[in-house]
């Protein structure tokens, strides 16, 4: 008998729901700061809208984790095909690496005007646009966690209607999330965002444990202790640091479980105890 890992779960998870939208360039026209015309300067969408009967009308970003080098497809379709059978729309973000010569601000760039992109499509995919999440894992939780500490209300102004558009997401998913540049950060995954020699003032702004403010959205924060890529002092340290703003949140820290989980088969009970804070958030039923 074949013993499905959690990966392969997550993948069989999503590919047993409807397929996907097509694809939606972030920037018809071009992303801004793009280094070239090729696939991995063009940052996307790919939506996976649940089923009307199971709809919420709630929508969530997905940023998948891969150190900034990489995109991992079981956290990012695994999850959408979760959240779709939920009635969630879950919307896979690809956004641009620093294996491909990428580096802060471009990576925020791409999860702001995901946002900003999935709220202008609330006639068309039947979503509020007042109830629109951002969810990550590893580095692309903390991908995530920036934009959840780093949005803006939108430029009234701009030519751009979608530039109009508020790019603060209504909640946040960090699931063993890379938090903080500094001490406890993942060598890796700053390296490949900031270069080799960054200056203290940009660890310091992109540590997001210390840039979170009343402002900042409720957050559902998942760990384990056993982790031993990502330290879990950085789900810890921002989740002390919303509660020191007054920012309602959800911990927990399982003592089991390794890094990099997805959706980590039945046997794991993150992914229900986040429908049940969903449901409380109304995004789930």
């Amino acid at each position: 008998m074949r013993i499905l890992t959690p990966l392969l779960l997550s993948l069989l998870t999503a590919a047993l729901h409807a397929a996907p939208l097509a694809s939606l360039p972030l920037w018809p026209e071009g992303a801004p700061g793009a280094l070239g015309d090729k696939d991995d300067d063009k940052p996307t969408l790919t939506a996976f809208l649940p089923a009307p009967e199971k709809a919420t009308g709630a929508a969530i970003v997905i940023c998948p984790g891969g150190g900034y080098g990489g995109l991992a497809p079981h956290e990012g379709a695994g999850y959408a095909g979760w959240l779709a059978e939920n009635g969630i729309a879950g919307i896979v973000l690809k956004y641009r690496l620093g294996s491909k010569g990428y580096r802060h601000p471009a990576m925020l760039n791409d999860a702001a005007r995901a946002v900003r992109l999935t709220r202008s499509k609330a006639d068309e995919w039947k979503i509020d646009a007042k109830r629109v999440g951002i969810m990550g894992s590893s580095a692309g939780g903390h991908l995530a966690s920036t934009l959840l500490t780093h949005f803006d209300a939108g430029k009234a102004d701009a030519t751009d209607p979608v530039e109009r558009l508020s790019s603060r997401p209504d909640l946040g998913i960090l699931c063993y999330a890379v938090i903080s540049m500094g001490p406890n950060t993942h060598g890796g995954s700053r390296k490949k965002l900031l270069g080799d020699s960054p200056s203290p003032e940009l660890v310091e702004l992109l540590s997001n444990e210390k840039q979170v403010t009343r402002e900042t959205p409720p957050c559902f924060i998942w760990h384990t202790w056993e982790d031993s890529v990502v330290k879990v002092e950085n789900s810890l340290d921002f989740a002390a640091a919303l509660r020191k703003n007054g920012v309602p949140f959800d911990l927990h820290v399982y003592q089991k479980g390794g890094h990099g989980m997805g959706l980590g088969g039945e046997q794991h009970p993150w992914a229900a105890d986040c429908l049940f804070w969903l449901q409380a958030q109304g995004f789930a039923k």
